[in-house]
This record gives structure tokens, sequence and C-alpha cells, in this order.
């Protein structure tokens, strides 16, 4: 794709994000490009999800087939050759999507700038039992693993584990394929019977890559940690923003996903992440799921995301927008950070996507408690609400969805299992038992 070097005004004019998916995360993507340019994201997702329906900052196209590359690739050149003379940068907002862009990057990149890594750095750290090793090589905490290849088959080895642990599928792209009853992002495994019964329903599936078992980290959510990176077209990391994650989503579609977030710097976590990426020579974002062992107090490293993450706007609510990079370095071809945009991102602020009394209900720490309820007043951020978005109907169904999630939660995660998992792990700041 030619790159131009237009100013902002330009940018207004011919500026079009194009992003795959249509969560919220997609969702905050497109917040971010519109805080920044003033610009109208084209969103294909499979179906017309409430996040994106009657969205004054999104053309929402519906494509049923938008997980297969046989179907999306012509549907996104047909696309660019309709906005033939428009800026296109193209986004996904889950891996497997990021994976079919990088994939058909030949064929993409003629019309689309592509501003991901390659398929060869893709695989170095989407496969989580290569992520474990460049852990181990690089000596960055990471849990006790075991990976399993369905591929393979037979037993499982666990001698170095004890139960519980972790299960998770160690391909997600090749996981969001399949189907099975009871599937979910993670699971909490109890017994070597109940881990053995997992894996023979996995199989059946069709499933054939890898499942990570790890070791069991106990506490409540508010000892997940995030951090968001960015590294230039060289490889070299620019910056990047550090999390405390208050509380995660617990529905089994989104398990793990963070609900809650406070930005806080962490130097020491940032270095060694700055160590792993330029490692591998890795470019555009990395998301990080990290954790707080209150056992050691170490900080874990448990995998890589290679793109922004579902909570990606908690980095643009804390001050540092996340698609100036993406458009200066691939659009413009400019510098991905300003003079006046240089260093970790610092400023606290707390990002939810929950009713503020909901959130506070369950972050059990007093400390972290109080320190949230005096960010949310003044500093806090939820992502759905913004205020371009004057649709009726996108309120309404913003009222009632913000509405359910107090239903959601006493379903899935009632507050007493959080403080069941806070007093197993025995700490003021433990972690939850369940990461992906």
């Amino acid at each position: 794709m030619t790159l131009n070097r237009p100013g902002r005004d330009d940018l207004h004019e011919t500026l079009v994000p194009v992003v795959l998916g249509g969560d919220i995360g997609a969702y905050s993507l497109a917040r971010t490009f519109h805080e920044a340019y003033g610009v109208r994201s084209v969103v294909v997702s499979s179906v017309a999800t409430g996040i994106v329906r009657h969205s004054r900052i999104i053309h929402n196209i519906v494509e049923p087939g938008v997980d297969d590359p046989a179907v999306i690739v012509p549907r996104l050149v047909e696309l660019a050759e309709r906005l033939a003379g428009k800026r296109l940068i193209l986004c996904g907002s889950a891996d497997w999507l990021v994976r079919i862009i990088v994939e058909n990057r030949t064929v993409l990149e003629r019309h689309y700038a592509i501003p991901y890594t390659t398929v060869e750095r893709l695989d170095q750290v989407t496969q989580k039992a290569e992520f474990s090793r460049l852990c181990a090589e690089l000596g960055l905490a990471h849990p006790t693993t075991v990976v399993y290849d369905f591929a393979v088959g037979g037993s499982v080895d666990t001698a170095t584990l004890t139960f519980p642990v972790i299960a998770k599928t160690g391909d997600t792209a090749a996981y969001h394929q399949v189907e099975f009853a009871g599937k979910k992002k993670v699971f909490e495994v109890d017994s070597q019977a109940e881990l053995v019964e997992l894996l023979k329903r996995v199989a059946e599936s069709g499933y054939r890559s890898t499942f990570i078992i790890q070791d069991f980290i106990p506490g409540d959510d508010s000892g997940m940690r995030i951090l968001t990176c960015y590294s230039d077209r060289s490889g070299r990391v620019r910056w990047g923003s550090f999390g405390h994650v208050l509380l995660e989503e617990h529905t089994p579609g989104a398990l793990g996903n963070p609900a809650g977030i406070i930005t806080e710097p962490n130097p020491e976590v940032m270095a060694q992440a700055t160590r792993l990426l330029e490692h591998i020579g890795w470019t555009g974002y990395a998301n990080f799921d990290l954790k707080l062992d209150p056992r050691d107090g170490r900080v874990v490293f448990f995998e890589l995301n290679p793109r922004l993450g579902r909570s990606n706007f908690y980095i643009t609510a804390a001050g540092r927008n996340t698609a100036v990079p993406y458009v200066r370095e691939y659009i413009s071809g400019l510098e991905p950070v300003s003079d006046d945009a240089q260093g970790d991102v610092v400023d606290e602020h707390l990002y939810t996507v929950l009713p503020s009394a909901l959130l506070l209900r369950y972050v059990l720490d007093p400390a972290l408690r109080r320190r949230a309820r005096r960010l949310i007043p003044w500093r806090a951020t939820n992502p759905l609400w913004y205020r371009a978005e004057r649709d009726p109907r996108r309120i309404a169904y913003l009222v009632v969805a913000q509405a359910n999630q107090w239903r959601k939660y006493a379903r899935h995660y009632p507050r007493s299992a959080a403080r069941a998992q806070r007093e197993y792990a025995g700490a003021p700041h433990s972690g939850p038992t369940v990461v992906g």
C-alpha cells in the first residue's frame, strides 16, 4: 500500500479504519479512531451485535463468514475497491481474525495498511508452548506448564503439577473453530479424572492442536495484571501501559477478560516484556496477561496476545490514544510516537465495562476499593458510553445491558465465590482462579 503523509485534516477526509469483529474490543478500536481523527470505522461482524448496532461512529457490515478466509478475504478486497482513493487500515479484534489478516497479507496489503507482525512471529508467541519456552529462556516468571498435543494423543503427564490446575487452548484460532458441550475459554480442573474427561470431550470435537495445563495460582480477580506494549517497525518497544485488574468477566465466552482496570506504572515488568519483544523482533501491539502470585510476590507472565486486547480502551482512557501509532507509522510514514507522547503510560485512570456499584461490590480489598472509589467521579471511563453516540435505540440497549450485568455476575460469579477465592489465596493482593 502506498504511504502518503497527510495532515490531520486530510486524514479526517480520507482515513477509513476497517475492523473485523463485533465485540467490545472492536467498538473500542472504532472509538479510538473517532476520537483521534473524527472518522467513522467500517466494522465487519458475523452478526449485528448490540454493541455496534445503531452506532454513529461505525458503519457495520454483517458477514456471517468473517471467520472463513475463503469468504472474508474476497469480501475485504471488494470493500477496498468500493473505497478506492481512501487510506485504509485493517485491524482484527480477536486472535483468529488477526491470523486471517496476517496469513493473507500478500493479497490484503495491496489495499490496506496491515499493522501486524509476520506469520512466523505470530506462531512463536500464540502457540502457548513456544511462549512458555521463550519465558524460560529469557528468565520471565511463568507458571509450571504441561503441553498436551491432540494430534499425538496418549496420556498427559502431570507429574510436575498439583491439582487443581488450569487448562486452556494452546491455539486460540484453531479452538475457535470447534464446539463441544461445556466449552469455555479457560477450565479449572480439580482432579486427574476430570482432566481426562475434559481432554476426551475436546478430542471428540475435532480439535487437533495443543492444550496447555498449568499450575493453579490462587486468589480473586484483583491479582490479575495487564500490560500492552507498542513496538515500531524496526522491533523497538516505544512504550507500554500497565494495569491492575480489579475484576474479570465471568460468563463462559468472555471468562478472564478484564472488566475493571486501574492504570499504574510498573517499570520492572515493563523491562521484562521489552526484553522478550525485542528478542524476537516483535512489531505492532502486544498484549500480555499477567498475575501476581501471592505465594512469592512475583508477577507471572501467562500469555501474549498479538493485538490490542478486548479491554484496549483502558490505554486510550488513560491518555494514550492507541490508534495514533498505527496511523502515524502505517499510514503517514512518521515516527509512531510524537515528541509530546514519549514514555510509558503512568497516569492513574479507572477503566470499567460495569456499573460502578457492581464493580465496587466485587473489589474486596479495602485499600483497592478506596482507590477505585476515589477515581470514579473524575477519572473513570466506560468505553461504551461515548458522547458522540446519541441514537436513543443505542442508549436504551446500553441501559438494559448494564442492568443485566448484575444478573450475569449473580449467576456466574456470586460474591461468595469471590470471597472464597480471596480467602483461599491467603494474601491481601491475590489473583484469580482462572486466567486466559
